[in-house]
This record gives structure tokens, C-alpha cells and sequence, in this order.
């Protein structure tokens, strides 16, 4: 679905392009220029100030596009419910005026609601904002692409034979790239609708399209089709397309195709559960911090705009004080009262961030208990074969205590420092030899348990991927203290990191993230004789803890 957002800056894009009833203002050109450069945030912010000035000269048409094209943008950036109150935002200030530019902007706003509605996987309202689209739109190649979304979502909602109806007129198109993608569509929906049909040919028909013309996210639409028809077929080949998909949307930085893709192949991969699995959660956070950014940026971006404007309004309010006392009250009350509105919108989506934000975080907090805990245990039943099951079951039950108390505050255990020793020995065996230097139980004097539980937490998942992927014989943590700071170092004489650079943004920025959280500085460097170092340093009082 990442493609109709394309489709839609065309239509608003091209609209631009006509002989338009209001007047461009300096803001809506930048605006403009930003988007042909793909700099989104920024065309955000413009069409933000151009709005404001149209709404000042009461141009309703102005404010309108401005307010579609910045919904496109929230969207595009996965702040679905943002893009659809501002759209209908957009549609206030066009109910009393009918004319072609008007349609044209409706109609592009009420495809973005469909768009964002599909993605929120509200369907009948999908469905039914399409229908608006194509109802106010007045360009055939739009309607040829919104017959297109709509037997997208038909299919989603198994109307097969409807979806069927709708497709056969989005295929007249004479746009490659939406010819493939209506061409792959209906061979879906006549093969979900008869079992005997061998959608095959179009299936193939559409990818070499795509392949040729360079469209990488209709590749990646194609290997997800195949991948879907061969599942129930052949799980192999069902495989390979998956995995083609996951190479393709890497390529085309398309996280959510890579989320899509990764879920297929964990299902059809048993044996690299662990590492896609990691994969997949690495990527799943990535997209939700980007898009809780992009959803509190653009609230910030109205708010702050809105506060400037209610600045200039009081600055204004004071000459007209001078001259007219009651005019200039009026205006001043009419301005506090539209920051308060902004500003009790601002709060409410601040206080929605803040609990998706939580989430995320309770997120990490079950990886770094359950995924690395269970690894750990595998670690080290492996490396002690003769451990007894009263061993095993105490660790079961530790793990299993938490994972339950995940969400409550952590309580200092009296015997961390035991455990934490034993923790690092458990991942040494005859083949990779662990060794601890320098540790004593005093060491963590001072220590608040917060920070003690996360460096747990972090020197687990270093051997743990030492485990994986160093192919290291030999590697030492050694612990150091003063009375500034804790220093511990890990080194081994394994293959290393190739580019720490490229690595960064992966588990190396997770786990930076983390020491970050308690104040703390983490360095990655290459080991002289081969291998890798990993320095952390904690302050003893450090004010975020």
C-alpha cells in the first residue's frame, strides 16, 4: 500500500500545475520546492505557514490544499490518525464553494483518509473514502488509480468477485507502473475467487514490468503475491520469494515490506528463528520510534506555528489598544482562545506518545528478558551437560519471575552480584574460553540496581552475539572502579566488526541507546590483534539515575 501515498502526491502535485482560483503565496512555493527534493519535513512546515496566511485572507482553497498536502505528508509518515483529522480539517473550508479545483482537492483528501484508514485496517471506511475520491475526482487517470485502491481493499475484505469488478477498470490505464500494479491485483483476486485459476502468468507478467521499468516497491508487492501463492504449494519456493522480498525492500529502505517479509520467513524458517527474530524486532522498534517522532514533530510543528501566531496577534493587540481599547480586547481574547484550542490538542497527542513510547520500551524490556534469558539458558545447559534439573528449573523460574514483574519496579536482589558473575562464566567452554577479571561483589557499591539490571542486561546480550558471531576462542570482561566512574571492558580475538560505521543503527545502537538511558558512554573499537573491544563507562553519580 506504501505506493498509493505516491499516487497521491502526483494528483495534489499535479493539480499545482494548473491554473489555479487562488493565489500562490511564498511559503506554498517553498513548500513545493522542498517536495521535489524529498525533503518532507520541511515541506511540512511550509505548507503549515502557508495555510496560516491563506486562513488570514480567508482563502478557503488555499488553506485547503495546504492542509491535503500536509495530511499526505503525516501519512506518508505513519501518523495515520493525524492525516485524517487534518484532511477533514482540509474539508471544512471546501463545503460552500463547487468548482473543478475544488473536487480535484476532495478528492485527493479523501483518498488519503481511505489510505490511512487501510492501514489502519479499518476497511469499510477505507472503502467508502475511496468511493468519495472517486466521486469528486474529475481525471480519469485518478479514477483509473482509485478503481485500483478500491479492489485492493475488496480483496482485503474478500469481495473477490466486487474486488474482480473494479480492477478490470483500473487495468485500462496506459501508466506502467499502474498497470502492474492493477495487473497483479486482479490475478490475485480471480485465483482467491476460483482455486482452478493459474494466476501464474499475470503474476510473472507483472514482476518482469516491474523489474524492467525499476519499480522497487512493486517488486516487492510481486514477491510478496508469489510468496502468499506458493505458501500452501511449496514452502521452499514460498521461501525464496519471501526472501527476495526482504533482499528488495533493504534495497528500497521499505521497513514495513521488510516487516511483512521477515514474518514469512520466520514462519516458513524454523531453524534461524533466533536471528530473524532479532532482525524483525530490531526493524519493529526502528519504525515505531521513527514514527512516534514524525507524529510528535509534526504536532510540535503546528503547535510552535500556532504560539507564533498567537504572539504576533498580542503584539499586534497592543497598537490596536492605543487606538481602539475594545477592537484590540476582542482580538487578544480571540487569539489566547486559539492557542488554548491548539494547545489542548498538543497535550492530548503528547499524552498518546508518551504511552506508545512506554510500550516500546515494555517492548525491549521482554527482548532483553525472555529472547537473551532463553538464549543464556541454551548457553549454558550446552556448556554444562551434566547441570541438574534443580539448576535448570531455578533459572526457568527466574526468568519466568522477570518476565511477570516486567512492568513493576525493580526490587535490588541480594544476590546480583553472584548471579552476574555466573552469568558471564556460564558462557565458557573448552571451545570459547570467558574469563572476568578484576571482579569483586563490592564492586557495585553505589551502584543504583536500575543501572545494575541494565548492565546485566546489556554484557549478556555482548557475549551472547560473542556466542553467535565472533568465533572468538578467547574473551575477558574486566571490571574496573574509581571514584568517578565503573569502567568495564570487553575484548576478544574474534573476526570483529568489518565497518562499525555501517553496523551502527542495528544492535549497536540499540544497546548505545541503553547506556545512554543511565548516563553512561559505550565505545566499539577494532582490537589490534584481531577481534573486537567494547569499552562502558558509568559515572557513580550520574544525574539520571
Amino acid at each position: 500500500m506504501k505506493n498509493f501515498l505516491l499516487l497521491i502526491w502526483l494528483v495534489v502535485i499535479f493539480s499545482c500545475t494548473k491554473k489555479e482560483p487562488f493565489k500562490n503565496n511564498s511559503f506554498y512555493d517553498k513548500a513545493k520546492v522542498c517536495l521535489t527534493t524529498n525533503n518532507s519535513d520541511s515541506a511540512f512546515y511550509y505548507f503549515n505557514m502557508a495555510k496560516n496566511e491563506y486562513f488570514k485572507i480567508n482563502d478557503s482553497i488555499g488553506t485547503a490544499k495546504s492542509l491535503v498536502n500536509m495530511a499526505i505528508i503525516q501519512s506518508d509518515h505513519g501518523d495515520f490518525y493525524g492525516a485524517i483529522e487534518t484532511s477533514l480539517e482540509a474539508n471544512r473550508h471546501l463545503k460552500k464553494k463547487q468548482d473543478s479545483i475544488v473536487s480535484s482537492t476532495l478528492a485527493s483528501s479523501y483518498n488519503c483518509i481511505a489510505i490511512a484508514s487501510h492501514f489502519l485496517k479499518d476497511y469499510h471506511n477505507a472503502i467508502d473514502y475511496h468511493f468519495k475520491a472517486l466521486k469528486y475526482s474529475n481525471d480519469i487517470k485518478n479514477k483509473l488509480v482509485y478503481y485500483n485502491n478500491i479492489g485492493d481493499v475488496l480483496i482485503t475484505l474478500g469481495d473477490y468477485k466486487s474486488a474482480e469488478k473494479y480492477l478490470e477498470k483500473a487495468i485500462q490505464t496506459k501508466e506502467i507502473d499502474n498497470y502492474s500494479r492493477a495487473l497483479n491485483n486482479l490475478a490475485k483476486a480471480k485465483y482467491l475467487e476460483n482455486r482452478n485459476y493459474n494466476p501464474l502468468p499475470e503474476f510473472n507478467k507483472a514482476l518482469e514490468i516491474r523489474k524492467k521499468q525499476n519499480l522497487s516497491q512493486g517488486q516487492n508487492s510481486s514477491y510478496e503475491t508469489l510468496s502468499s501463492y506458493y505458501l500452501d504449494k511449496d514452502k521452499k519456493l514460498s521461501l525464496e520469494y519471501a526472501q527476495k522480498m526482504l533482499k528488495e525492500a533493504i534495497q528500497n529502505n521499505s521497513p514495513d515490506d521488510q516487516i511483512t517479509a521477515l514474518k514469512r520467513i520466520i514462519r516458513l524458517d524454523p531453524k534461524n528463528y533466533f536471528r530473524n527474530f532479532i532482525k524483525l524486532d530490531s526493524i519493529s522498534d526502528r519504525v515505531h520510534t521513527l514514527r512516534n517522532k514524525h507524529k510528535s514533530q509534526f504536532a510540535m510543528v503546528r503547535y510552535d506555528v500556532a504560539q507564533k501566531d498567537a504572539e504576533n496577534q498580542r503584539l499586534i493587540s497592543q497598537d490596536l489598544i492605543k487606538s481602539a481599547g475594545i477592537s484590540a480586547l476582542i482580538l487578544l481574547l480571540l487569539g489566547t482562545t486559539y492557542w488554548y484550542i491548539k494547545r489542548q490538542k498538543q497535550l492530548k497527542q503528547e499524552k498518546e506518545i508518551e504511552v506508545k513510547n512506554t510500550q516500546l520500551e515494555m517492548s525491549k524490556k521482554v527482548h532483553d528478558v525472555v529472547a537473551n534469558g532463553l538464549y543464556h539458558m541454551m548457553i549454558d545447559v550446552q556448556n554444562n551437560p551434566e547441570m541438574d534439573k534443580t539448576k535448570i528449573l531455578n533459572d526457568i523460574e527466574k526468568m519466568y519471575e522477570e518476565s511477570r514483574d516486567i512492568s513493576h519496579e525493580n526490587i535490588a536482589e541480594k544476590d546480583f552480584a553472584p548471579r552476574f558473575i555466573n552469568m558471564i562464566t556460564s558462557y565458557s567452554s573448552e571451545e570459547q574460553r570467558v574469563l572476568p577479571v578484576s571482579y569483586k561483589e563490592s564492586i557495585w557499591e553505589n551502584i543504583p540496581y536500575n543501572t545494575q539490571l541494565e548492565l546485566y542486561y546489556i554484557i549478556r546480550e555482548i557475549l551472547v552475539n560473542m556466542k553467535k558471531h565472533s568465533k572468538a576462542k578467547l574473551a575477558s570482561v574486566k571490571f574496573e572502579k574509581n571514584d568517578k566512574n565503573l569502567i568495564i571492558r570487553y575484548t576478544d580475538n574474534g573476526v570483529g566488526i568489518a565497518d562499525l560505521e555501517q553496523q551502527k543503527g542495528t544492535g549497536i545502537h540499540n544497546t548505545e541507546n541503553r547506556i545512554e538511558s543511565i548516563g553512561g558512554d559505550i565505545t566499539f573499537e577494532k582490537n589490534p590483534t584481531g577481534g573486537l573491544i567494547i569499552e562502558i563507562t558509568i559515572p557513580i553519580q550520574s544525574k539520571y539515575v
